[in-house]
């Protein structure tokens, strides 16, 4: 049973090795990745793509609207990893790690090209 489900940007490499990461992890099939940009989004209408684009959503199994950094350590959590970002869930870094993290995710290319050489994905190049 999928606990978590993950829409993300195929087109961003560094999301899509985070995802490949974390799909290493998922030994339980916990959770599903979504690429916002294929046909398997298609069915998920009540997520909007472009705001998906801006800020990482997920969906848990309680129908749980999850976004940003509380995705990334719902995730983790759920492959054992979740010590990694607790700290920044911590109520005194949260919300420094929340404005880090839509300054990282408006500008997710640019890092990429920083730290990958490739600033982004086309037709699954990054896979």
């Amino acid at each position: 049973m999928t606990k978590l489900t993950i829409f993300y940007d195929g087109f961003c490499p560094l999301c899509v090795k985070e995802m490949e990461k974390l799909k290493q992890f998922d030994q339980n099939a916990d959770i599903q990745i979504v690429d916002i940009h294929t046909s398997a989004f298609e069915p998920y209408t009540n997520i909007d793509a472009d705001e998906a684009s801006t800020i990482l959503h997920a969906i848990d199994e309680k129908n749980k609207l999850l976004l940003g950094l509380d995705v990334t350590y719902q995730a983790w959590s759920l492959v054992g990893k979740g010590w990694l970002y607790a700290p920044l869930r911590w109520s005194l870094i949260k919300p420094i790690a929340d404005r880090a993290y839509l300054h990282f995710a408006r500008n997710r290319y640019r890092w990429s090209k920083i730290l990958t050489g490739k600033s982004r994905c086309d037709s699954n190049s990054c896979r």
